[in-house]
């Protein structure tokens, strides 16, 4: 992906617009452009073909994804526009559902639907573009971890071996079932949670994996991850269909690419490498938080339904993951 963004560097100089905070000269999870002296607009989209059967879970997952990239710069979503794409012939009630699956989705979130745009495609696909705003004072970055931060994660993992055992025809419906859940679960609490115990640095966990978002914030921010695998909690089902083999293809190049920074220490089946580098939709929020206040933020998640977890903590390094198994 840099390789493709990079023409657009040249293109868009950084000095030219001072008012764009955050952009293709700093990644991460939004744009971010200044609007005054204390607020700014957050940018985002994504969209993607059904992870699941049913189509308005389908529209709730891809909506509550969608919106996770404003959450994860510690914003809130304003309006979002609908992005179809739809297979001629197939029924239309099908799209209907999906559309209602993510309206809800993003009324819980307290933003409006303001439009859209449909094009005819082979496959469906779902997604929004999202606005929202952020107050500069408590804007998060993935670039602001240091060293002896605790990190907290607040969803499980495992959600691109679920859903591909679901594509296989061999998932459990509970298993099906708790992953939907997760999925649709919205990070705006935690993103609150977050902003209020000051975390320095947050993104949130989708197709790259753990260990690749997990990277970019260690990369970003001049420092290192060791992550505990013993501490990391999992959807059910997801380690059962993981040693049967049951990935998904993003499995595979998420651990191509991310591999060459990850060091494993200890004794791992190839099969707990992978699942750090399966894919996840509509993930949790990764947060680097001071010591100090570990703790309470954790406990505050919890307390507010979140399926919170101490991940591991922020060693000396620069973009380096050390995965251990203690």
């Amino acid at each position: 992906m840099a390789q493709v963004l990079r023409p657009l560097k040249g293109t868009f100089l950084q000095e030219d617009f001072p008012d764009l905070i955050v952009g293709l000269a700093e990644p991460d999870d939004s744009a971010v452009y200044r609007i005054d002296g204390n607020r700014a607009i957050i940018s985002t989209t994504d969209f993607f073909p059904p992870v699941v059967d049913s189509p308005y879970d389908f529209g709730a997952i891809a909506a509550a994804n969608a919106l996770s990239d404003v959450y994860a710069m510690g914003g809130r979503p304003l309006m979002a526009i609908n992005l179809v794409a739809f297979p001629d012939g197939l029924d239309m009630e099908i799209l209907s559902e999906i559309l209602r699956g993510g309206a809800d989705k993003v009324k819980e979130a307290g933003a409006v639907i303001a439009g859209g745009h449909t094009i005819t495609d082979k496959e469906p696909k779902y997604g929004l573009s999202v606005t929202g705003e952020v107050e500069l004072d408590k804007l998060l970055l993935k670039s602001g971890a240091k060293v002896a931060d605790k990190l907290i994660l607040t969803k499980p993992l495992g959600v691109g071996v679920i859903t591909t055992a679901l594509k296989q025809g061999v998932i459990a419906d509970n298993f099906l079932q708790n992953a939907v859940r997760s999925m649709s679960r919205l990070n705006n609490i935690a993103s609150q949670l977050a902003v209020k115990h000051n975390v320095h640095a947050m993104t949130d966990i989708t197709g790259y994996s753990l260990l690749g978002h997990g990277h970019e914030m260690a990369h970003l921010s001049h420092v290192g991850l060791r992550i505990e695998f013993n501490r990391l909690n999992w959807l059910d089902g997801a380690l059962s269909y993981a040693e049967q083999d049951i990935f998904p293809g993003g499995m595979n190049r998420n651990q191509d690419y991310f591999a060459k920074w990850t060091k494993f220490e200890g004794n791992f089946a190839d099969f707990q490498k992978q699942l750090l580098f399966d894919p996840q939709t509509s993930g949790g929020l990764l947060m680097a938080v001071d010591p100090t206040v570990a703790d309470e933020l954790l406990h505050d998640l919890v307390s507010y339904g979140e399926d919170a977890f101490y991940v591991g903590d922020v060693i000396e390094g620069d973009g380096e993951l050390i995965v251990r198994d203690v």
